[in-house]
């Protein structure tokens, strides 16, 4: 019994079990020092520690949870999906703030449903495109992927930009790794610059300046392009090691500064030193994920974790360079770092999902696939495989190796 346990416990990867926490032991601390002026400062600190121990707990049963056994009930997932994001319509649950109604207020907490429905989308959209894999290389199937996708982006982006955005990337990534052909892909993005100015007519006032803001920084008359130059003077005043802990100035001339910029918290009360701990930790994290893509052994699981780092990579991406003024400003959060308790324990269930699969990737073994009587497949041999070719398992169409 405990040989097994051991077995098990050997098979996960407990690097990227361990840098979520490590990141997150920063954002309690930059949140605990960004807050401490406010009223509620004990509040924040104290829902970010506990979610992290409630997420470890989520973690846990994710990495036990083989979500491929469900994966053939993605239209239930699907239609989860729908209903989770429209509870903030509910009448006396919605919790109104920043200007959007994202949130419902459950009394002793508030929660951001968005942040759960990325997780269900990742799961249903892995098993539609596994399901419709062999139509992705035509117009046809993309087309339908879209139909599928569109509802939960469209709803999710009318109630949250930000969010709305992050899923839209998972589907783009997830589409592409699922196989689409590249010059189909190239016209798709084409057709999406050529429509984005109709799209742009759509965006509410605060959206479109934000925008605009982005494309002049140097526009002081715009309210957004002077919360872009206050955190820019934050990253910079920070120089080398910091302000020190709760000596941070720029945070009462910035807007959530304990979410949104969290980064640029970070950067001026630990400095530049700081900073990259935290860049360093979020690639570790990325390359872990990547490494799960590259042992996965089935389809699902391979997508799977491509959507996921599809989420992950780009709101840290956009988090960060928004800071910087590389990217629009959005109320796109930056994982494990950003108050947000309803956002840590959905991105803890993630990691453990990617956890589980590669888990369960390494408990499987190769099979030798006949190639000569399968014109076609890819064939793996120990040089192939040292050669970066194609793998593929002797299983069924469905459950494929992903490559």
């Amino acid at each position: 019994m405990e040989n097994k346990l051991l077995d098990k416990i050997k098979k996960i990867d407990l690097i990227l079990v361990i840098v979520p926490a490590l990141i997150g032991v920063i954002g309690i601390f930059a949140i605990n020092s960004v807050t401490s002026d406010y009223q509620y400062y004990p509040r924040a600190v104290y829902i970010q520690a506990i979610s992290f121990a409630i997420g470890y707990g989520l973690l846990v049963l994710a990495v036990r949870f083989d979500v491929e056994h469900f994966s053939k009930f993605y239209r239930i997932i699907w239609f989860l999906s729908i209903l989770i994001q429209l509870t903030v319509f509910i009448p006396g649950l919605t919790d109104r703030r920043y200007g959007s109604s994202a949130w419902i207020n459950l009394g002793f907490t508030t929660m951001q449903p968005s942040e759960l429905v990325k997780i269900t989308f990742v799961i249903a959209l892995a098993a539609y495109l596994r399901k419709h894999r062999e139509e992705l290389g035509t117009l046809r199937g993309f087309i339908r992927a879209f139909m599928f996708a569109i509802p939960i982006i469209g709803l999710v982006a009318y109630i949250d930009m930000g969010a709305g955005i992050v899923i839209a990337i998972i589907f783009i990534g997830m589409v592409f790794a699922a196989g689409i052909k590249g010059w189909l892909f190239l016209r798709i993005t084409a057709v999406v610059v050529l429509i984005f100015p109709i799209g742009y007519r759509f965006l509410q006032d605060h959206q479109t300046q934000r925008f605009v803001a982005w494309l002049h920084p140097d526009d002081m008359s715009i309210p957004e392009t002077y919360q872009l130059h206050q955190s820019k003077l934050a990253i910079g005043s920070g120089g080398f090691f910091g302000k020190g802990l709760g000596n941070g100035t720029m945070k009462e001339f910035l807007p959530i500064p304990e979410s949104d910029f969290i980064f640029s918290m970070i950067c001026e009360e630990m400095g530049l030193l700081g900073g990259l701990a935290c860049i360093a930790l979020f690639f570790v994290m990325l390359t872990r994920i990547w490494r799960a893509i590259a042992d996965a052994k089935e389809y699902f699981s391979g997508l799977l974790c491509v959507g996921f780092m599809c989420m992950f990579g780009f709101q840290i991406f956009e988090n960060i360079g928004m800071g910087l003024g590389v990217m629009p400003i959005t109320g796109i959060t930056l994982p494990f770092l950003s108050a947000g308790g309803t956002s840590v324990m959905a991105n803890m269930i993630a990691i453990g999902l990617v956890v589980g699969c590669g888990m369960r990737s390494r408990e499987r073994t190769y099979k030798h696939v006949d190639t000569d009587n399968a014109p076609g497949i890819p064939y793996e041999s120990k040089s192939d495989l040292m050669k970066g070719h194609p793998r593929r398992l002797n299983t069924s169409a469905s459950d494929r190796q992903f490559y």
